[in-house]
């Protein structure tokens, strides 16, 4: 028999989005919230764990769409009673994302720009302010603001792989990480690590990051799920509220930084990202993905 009130939930949450509804009286043991064009999301009722899933092929890159997309999924699980954690990962294969689409950022309008802006900005926010327990499930390389996504969230866990690497690169690209994203990389790492990193623009591959505290376990891929699901189930047992009071006096003072100069961080990234050099620096790198693709 089915428990009173799970069958209108589900219901509820099918009709969110584009899955199909399940036949009455079949209850199945995961029950699709809602899936979108660029980011899969399922709820294991049972557990309150939702995966979301990032595919957006070929590198899950971090256009103005995928972001809208990111926070409304993000939002209707805080928002969903059932959901008290979340895993984030890839169903890309070799590729967790490949951080801002830079495509949003290259001969596009100030007002775009803005736009665009104020989605990253929207994006963190959300994320790393989120009441749920976030686990990222890093199961490919992850620069730049894929990186940002993993340092985010409460725990990371990457697969076992010196082929895949992890770190905020964005100075190889001639442009800066914001103060938002240095604030979130030296509260993981310690102010040393970070600034060299953030300096060199490095991306460190799997058992480096894993060295130095950028990522909080290893594991081989065939053991991601079952770890992933693990560490989330040791999370969840604490009672939810004293662990959300705890998350939020620590991330407070970084999220109230960015929330009081948000205005100020849209303006320096329109001022930084218009001019003729980091277009230049921005074309360059473009044509040199292009070249790969080749």
């Amino acid at each position: 028999s089915v428990p009173p009130g799970v069958l209108p939930l589900c219901r509820q949450l099918l009709a969110w989005g584009r899955a199909p509804r399940q036949p009455p009286g079949l209850l199945l043991a995961q029950c699709r919230a809602f899936s979108n064009n660029k980011i899969m999301v399922e709820l294991d009722e049972s557990s309150g764990v939702a995966t979301m899933k990032f595919k957006s092929p070929p590198v899950n890159s971090l256009s103005l769409d995928f972001l809208t997309e990111f926070c409304i999924s993000l939002e209707k699980l805080e928002n969903n009673r059932a959901c008290r954690g979340v895993i984030i990962t890839s169903a890309v294969p070799k590729i967790f994302s490949s951080g801002l689409d830079i495509t949003e950022m290259c001969g596009k309008s100030t007002e775009h720009y803005a736009e665009f802006w104020r989605a990253v900005q929207e994006m963190w926010l959300r994320l790393y302010g989120s009441n749920m327990v976030t686990v990222a499930a890093v199961n490919g390389s992850s620069p730049a603001g894929g990186c940002l996504i993993a340092l985010s969230c409460d725990y990371r866990i990457m697969v076992e792989n010196p082929k895949f690497s992890i770190g905020l690169n964005e100075a190889q690209l001639g442009i800066v990480a914001p103060f938002w994203f240095k604030d979130t990389f030296v509260n993981i790492v310690g102010h040393r690590v970070a600034e060299r990193s953030l300096q060199l623009g490095s991306l460190h591959p799997a058992p480096e990051a894993h060295r130095f505290g950028l990522v909080d376990e290893l594991v081989p891929e065939e053991k991601l799920q079952e770890k992933t699901g693990a560490v989330m189930a040791q999370w969840l047992a604490l009672p939810d509220h004293a662990r959300q009071l705890t998350k939020s006096m620590m991330r407070k003072a970084v999220l109230d930084r960015l929330v009081a100069h948000r205005e100020e961080d849209i303006q320096n990234f329109i001022s930084f990202i218009s001019k003729e050099s980091i277009q230049k620096s921005l074309r360059m790198y473009m044509e040199m993905l292009k070249k790969k693709k080749g």
